[in-house]
This record gives C-alpha cells, sequence and structure tokens, in this order.
C-alpha cells in the first residue's frame, strides 16, 4: 500500500509508490485521489505500468491519494476489477475511500452478522467489510466510526482508508504486517516498504505502532491508540522473501537480517561442496552469507528472466509452475562438474525446487545440496499470506530424506528458528519479536474461524 497527503502530484507519486512495491502483487493495482471535495478512482487489473500506462496524470489531480496493488488470499480468488482496490464508497454524508493488507480471522463471522442485518457484500475484501462495519456504527465522526469498528476486529491487517479531510492510517495491535511514515517536504507519506520512500524522495520517520491510528489533515497528524499494544508480531516471511532488500523493517534492513540467516545456516548446515549458489532473487543475500561463513565461494551459478514476475505470488499452482519454467535458468559454465549448494529463502510446495535441482544437474552439478536460509514452513497462514493448506506443503507431510527425494537433492537442511530469531530480531528493535506461526503452529492472534481447511 502507499498514501501520501500535502503533495500536488499525489497521484504521479502514488504510481512510483506503487511500482517499488509491485514484487507485493501481480493481479491488479488501482489509486484514489482526493481534490478536497471528490474522490477519484483509477484501477485495473494487471500490473501497474499495465493499469496506469493510459492514466493522465495531469487531469488526475488532487492533494492527497491511497494506492494499493492487489494480491488475493485463499478464500478471495475473485479476478473482476471489482475487487481490486482501493475500494470507494459513497453515502448522502460523506464519501470514504479504503486499502487493506492482511486478514480478518472473524471476517466470515463478521460478515455473517452484517447480512443477518441487512447488508448486502458484493466482494470477499476485507476493506468491504470494514466499511460496512463504519456505517454500521452510530458514532457522529468518520474518526470514532472507525475506531468503534476496528474494535471488532480480529486478525492480521493494516488499512489506509481516506475521507475528503482526512486520512486514516492504521495498524493491528500486533503489527504483523509492515507499515511505516515518512516525510516528503511538507506532505505525509505512507507505505508498506521503505523502499518505497526512497523512489519517491521522502525521509523515513516511523513505523507505524501496533495498535495506533495515524489521522492526518491539513492541521497535521495526531495520533490515536484504538487497541492495547500487543508484544510486536512482525510476519518473518517479510524478512525471509516478501520484501525488498533494501526495505528497513522494525529498524533492520532486509538484505542484512537475509545475509545472517545464511550465515547461521552455515553455522548449522554445512556441507563439503564446491560452490554456492542462490535462487534469485530473494535468496541472494542468504547465499552471500552462507559462501562467506563457510569459506566457499559464491557464483552466480541461476540466471533469473528479469520480465517474470514472482512465481510464489501467482493465483494458482498451474500458473505458478508454468512461471518457473520461464523464470530461471543454470549457468552450465559455473555448475559443470560441481557439487554444489543452492541456497532457497523458503520452500512452501516444492515447485520451484524441484525444477532448480532438476536444471542444475542436467547443467552438470555432480551434487546439489539444498539449504533453506528460514525454518520449514509446515502450517498455514491465515494472516494475509498465500500459504497452502496443510496437506499441500512440502514440510507438513514429508521428511528432510522423503523431501530430498521429491525435489531430487542429494541433501536438504533448514535454518532453525532460533537461527532465523538470531538474524532478524536485534537488539536495537524497538519493538521486538516475530510471528513464525506458518513454521511454528504459534498462532498470536487465536484463529476464530479455524476449520479443519481454514481456506
Amino acid at each position: 500500500m502507499f498514501g501520501i497527503w500535502g503533495h500536488t502530484h499525489a497521484a504521479a507519486l502514488s504510481y512510483y509508490g506503487l511500482h517499488a512495491q509491485q514484487h507485493r502483487g501481480q493481479e491488479g493495482a488501482g489509486v484514489v485521489v482526493n481534490d478536497g471535495e471528490e474522490l477519484k478512482l483509477h484501477k485495473g487489473l494487471g500490473l501497474v505500468n499495465d493499469v496506469f500506462k493510459h492514466a493522465d496524470f495531469q487531469e488526475f489531480t488532487g492533494k492527497a491519494a491511497i494506492a494499493h496493488i492487489r494480491y488475493s488470499k485463499h478464500g478471495d480468488k475473485n479476478r473482476a476489477v471489482d475487487s481490486v482496490e482501493p475500494l470507494v464508497f459513497h453515502s448522502r454524508s460523506t464519501s470514504i475511500a479504503i486499502a487493506d493488507s492482511g486478514n480478518i480471522v472473524n471476517g466470515e463471522k463478521l460478515r455473517e452478522e452484517l447480512e443477518d442485518n441487512g447488508s448486502i457484500l458484493q466482494s470477499a475484501t476485507d476493506s468491504e467489510l470494514l466499511a460496512h462495519l463504519i456505517k454500521r456504527s452510530k458514532k457522529k465522526s468518520n474518526e470514532t466510526a472507525i475506531i468503534e469498528a476496528l474494535q471488532q476486529l480480529k486478525g492480521a491487517y493494516t488499512f489506509l482508508i481516506m475521507d475528503q479531510a482526512h486520512m486514516y492510517v492504521v495498524n493491528d495491535p500486533h503489527g504483523i504486517r509492515p507499515l511505516s511514515i515518512g516525510r516528503l517536504g511538507e506532505a505525509y507519506v505512507v507505505a508498506s516498504e521503505t523502499s518505497a520512500f526512497d523512489i519517491v524522495g521522502a525521509t523515513f520517520e516511523r513505523e507505524v505502532l501496533p495498535g495506533e491510528l495515524l489521522v492526518i489533515s491539513d492541521e497535521g497528524l495526531k495520533s490515536v491508540r484504538f487497541a492495547m499494544r500487543e508484544q510486536r508480531r512482525l510476519c518473518a516471511m517479510e524478512y525471509v522473501y516478501f520484501s525488498r532488500p533494501d526495505s528497513d523493517l522494525n529498524q533492520v534492513n532486509v538484505h542484512a537480517s537475509r545475509k545472517r540467516m545464511g550465515m547461521e545456516l552455515a553455522k548449522e548446515a554445512p556441507v563439503e561442496a564446491d560452490v554456492v549458489t542462490g535462487v534469485p532473487d530473494s535468496s541472494i543475500s542468504a547465499a552471500i552469507g552462507y559462501a562467506e561463513q563457510i569459506g566457499l565461494p559464491y557464483e552466480m551459478g541461476i540466471i533469473k528472466n528479469r520480465y517474470i514476475g514472482r512465481t510464489f505470488i501467482q493465483p494458482s499452482q498451474e500458473l505458478r509452475e508454468q512461471g518457473v519454467k520461464l523464470k530461471l535458468s543454470p549457468v552450465r559454465g559455473i555448475v559443470d562438474g560441481k557439487r554444489v549448494v543452492m541456497i532457497d529463502d523458503s520452500i512452501v510446495r516444492g515447485t520451484t525446487s524441484k525444477h532448480i535441482v532438476r536444471l542444475l544437474k542436467e547443467a552438470g552439478a555432480k551434487e546439489v545440496h539444498v539449504r533453506i536460509a528460514s525454518p520449514a514452513i509446515q502450517n498455514p497462514c491465515y494472516y494475509g499470506i498465500d500459504m497452502s493448506t496443510r496437506e499441500e506443503l512440502i514440510a507438513a507431510n514429508n521428511s528432510l530424506e522423503e523431501i530430498a527425494e521429491l525435489i531430487g537433492a542429494d541433501s536438504i537442511e533448514y535454518l532453525s528458528v532460533e537461527g532465523m530469531k538470531q538474524a532478524i530480531v536485534r537488539e536495537k528493535s524497538i519493538h521486538q519479536g516475530i510471528c513464525h506461526a506458518c513454521m511454528t503452529g504459534e498462532y498470536p492472534v487465536p484463529i476464530l474461524d479455524k476449520r479443519e481447511d481454514p481456506f
């Protein structure tokens, strides 16, 4: 997500802010611009460049905007443009635009209550759910109605909400999803990743605190506590895979944390080999750390096609498999006749790893030892990351020996949970703690709608 308040080029800057975060979703994008009287929406399916290639930012004027990239979750497979955010809602008294990231775990229960009271919901988005809860509130102001609505939510979420006079910035009580605020001159800028600040020329101010509601207007910024702050539980997969290496999360640089993960992995799972290579792009930092720690050369043994998006965030297994085939190629001159350590950031379903191991061996690698720079993913994510049901998670149903056989590797080892914590949680972090529920089954927010198949 991206938001800006108080800049005459809000729409264009939002475009660049989304472009910097394209890796977080590939299904659709949208921007709502506020000129003080009207909320103007432009959105569509596809990548940011595709959605905005015909947009006229000279006509799309306004001093404030919120923007969003679509990344669908299990249970939300509607491909229609109507589900692309931000969503805009109109009433007799006001209009509001809403964008969100994460997942409301008591969403089904709240939807049932709303429908029982006459509400009609047209999508599975949490933004539409929140809009109905706000409208149902009897509070007189949007701010107090938003607070009342937020207090009914359980889960991992960040929201950007905008009416004609305010922008509201929300982080859940555990701070599971990342969200930061910065400044660009006199303007306020909000983004899921700090790398977006660098792209638009903004400076980082601070992270939005767990349980905090920021109210931004022409009068400035106000901080409101809508819930008791819990211990921070920032998603570990943000460090492992999702975020850009030039982003900072909880005052910890992502590249530096990934390199430390690789170094910890080398201490825990060394292997006799000739060369270390990483799966582009999110594994490169860990591969460098592993090679440095173990004393082996790091080489670019796998090349990525830069015109192919991230396969993990494709909405179906069929598309993921097709994407892997087009995405990666081995470098025969590097791996031929070598014992190769292949570093990957994680294994979810095993699709990518199986394909890469086969490619490396077809290119002449004598041995391929897979080392994963995160703990084994054995549990679904209920907080907004598209982790499959437990039945589809390769580590939830197989031993290390079985996983190695399934993907064709000579061996496989994972980083321990303690090793990951050692790499991520630094002393200078002001709100230490990560969510590693997908690895340990320790969910910081109870799964209120949990069923045998939660999705």
